[in-house]
């Protein structure tokens, strides 16, 4: 009977997934290759110029510790300017050390903004251990590189020093942010100033922490004629509530109305409840709005993507690669863990002509842990709007090279951040070439239901031992349906609901008669609407 009831659960799950997958606009394919020398770093900034790239800051190691004298200690810095010429297999590095202390200070830091606008690289804040402040501190700082100069330089070994310029300015104090640029005024979205050692015990705990999360988009204007660096602060928009936001992904756009934008993906962390934000921001040159009707499940935290357009169809298409996220997919259906372990997924996010937006499971993962803290960095050539966005419409070929992924994370497991002694996790050294795969029958996107849901459903704790609280959201009156499964399929709770108020909603419940299983059900059926989600239960 329990091995009936368990076909019947996992054959109801195939159909949903069956049903829900569609066809794909264009596959991605990625493929590991090597560049002798070329060690691993993490949440670093790049330029490029004619292929080669001009690689700055980062991390060297891990996955941050929790203890705080070992947290971003500063043996793990990037104190080297670093070249790629990925074509030829080669690498050229070259000290900070030579450059003033201010520079090498702010370029040694992780998680900065940063920028290419034509020759120039501008580097914008960062974190990071300051021998000047005698702590570590966020830099209040801008640094704009020359790109093609550096390269030539460190590559033939000759002084590079001319070629970088600095200037103070309290607002750019912000790492985990994101520098984009609308048509040509620059923002920076959302970000924190965080001041000390981390400690997750709290800022009063130990040696104590200030950190200012900016709740902010900051625009400004740079005007640099290769000399002197002027800004010009525009209007900076304060909303504590939705852009209370770090650590994520804020990526270039082409609206359904054919202006360019941005879209603020997830970020951490909510303000009442230690999780990423499931919803995104949409951003234009006349302002923000909060997008309520999408939830993105998938890659939550900063790692490698690619936008893509295609002027056709009217479509604006964003990959991500991995990283780090409260959920994962599991036979069509959603896994939550609000430990918001490393991922392996490899999804995309559409928004439509009316605006839309839906999230797809792709069918390649990452082969391993890997994403968080990596970047894209696309062919300099490809077919691309001002703003980066890629023409997808114009990449003809059955398959075609439109870039590379390098570094990032490496974990050794899913859940590592409350064990993390620092050998759980390294930087990467792996380089990813990326293609854009025009044969849309290599494999199916899977529809995540879930990410235009209204219902908003999430479950706390998770894992849990079977006493748990069902959060969701009511977008108008219904009856409401709970049915909560175990993995053999059988029915230990199945209750129908009047009671419950338009909006948010939250029911506390016990599952008793688990007996040894290790996850379960929990499915939420309205009038209009019905999902499901997998539950890890704890030892």
């Amino acid at each position: 009977m329990k091995l009936k009831l368990l076909i019947a659960t996992l054959f109801y799950f195939a159909l949903q997934t069956y049903t829900l997958a569609q066809d794909a606009p264009f596959q991605i394919a990625i493929s590991p290759i090597n560049i002798d020398g070329l060690g691993g770093l993490q949440s670093y900034a790049y330029g490029q110029k004619e292929g080669k790239w001009l690689i700055v800051g980062g991390r060297l190691d891990g996955l941050h510790r929790r203890q705080p004298f070992a947290s971003f200690d500063a043996a793990g810095n990037n104190n080297q300017l670093i070249v790629v010429d990925v074509a030829k297999n080669k690498k050229w590095s070259a000290p900070l050390s030579v450059l003033p202390i201010g520079i090498q200070e702010q370029l040694s830091s992780t998680n900065m903004s940063f920028y290419q606008e034509g020759e120039y690289l501008y580097v914008i804040g960062g974190y990071g251990y300051s021998a000047t402040a005698g702590d570590h501190v966020t830099y209040p700082k801008l640094c704009a590189i020359k790109i093609a100069e550096v390269i030539d330089a460190i590559e033939n070994s000759s002084s590079y020093t001319s070629f970088f310029r600095q200037i103070h300015d309290t607002l750019f104090a912000v790492t985990g942010g994101y520098l984009n640029k609308i048509y040509d005024t620059y923002y920076i979205t959302g970000g924190q100033n965080f001041i000390g050692r981390y400690n997750p015990m709290g800022p009063d705990h130990g040696p104590g922490f200030i950190q200012q999360y900016t709740n902010a988009i900051r625009t400004f204007k740079i005007n640099d004629n290769g000399t002197t660096l002027k800004i010009t602060h525009l209007k900076e928009t304060v909303d504590a509530t939705n852009l209370h936001r770090r650590d994520y992904n804020v990526i270039s756009q082409i609206m359904p109305n054919g202006q360019e934008g941005l879209t603020a993906f997830s970020g951490v962390f909510q303000t009442n409840v230690d999780l990423p934000y499931l919803n995104c921001v949409n951003i234009d040159s006349a302002g923000y709005s909060v997008n309520n009707a999408f939830s993105q499940y998938y890659n939550h935290y900063h790692c490698a993507h690619i936008p893509l357009y295609s002027a056709n169809t009217k479509e604006m298409h964003n990959v991500f690669f991995g990283g780090i996220a409260q959920y994962r997919d599991s036979s069509g259906v959603m896994v939550q863990d609000n430990d918001v372990p490393f991922v392996k997924t490899i999804a995309r996010v559409t928004r439509n002509a009316n605006g839309v937006m839906k999230e797809y499971k792709m069918p390649i993962e990452m082969p391993a842990y890997l994403g968080a803290g990596s970047e894209f960095i696309p062919l300099h050539d490809l077919p691309s709007y001002n703003n980066e966005v890629l023409k997808l419409d114009e990449i003809k070929g059955d398959s075609t090279l439109i870039g590379y992924i390098y570094g990032g994370i490496n974990s050794s497991n899913a859940n590592i951040f409350f064990t993390n002694t620092g050998t759980e996790s390294t930087a990467s050294n792996q380089i990813f070439k990326v293609y854009l795969v025009n044969n849309k029958s290599v494999g199916i996107h899977q529809l995540n239901t879930q990410s235009t849901s209204t219902l908003h459903m999430q479950v706390y704790p998770n894992p849990n031992k079977g006493k748990l609280f069902i959060q969701f959201n009511l977008a108008t009156y219904s009856d409401v349906k709970i049915t909560i499964q175990d993995e053999l399929g059988k029915i230990v709770l199945d209750e129908l609901h009047k009671d419950f108020v338009q909006g948010e909603n939250t029911l506390n419940t016990k599952i008793e008669h688990l007996n040894r299983a290790t996850y379960f059900f929990v499915t939420i059926e309205t009038d209009n609407e019905k999902v499901t989600q997998k539950v890890i239960l704890a030892p």
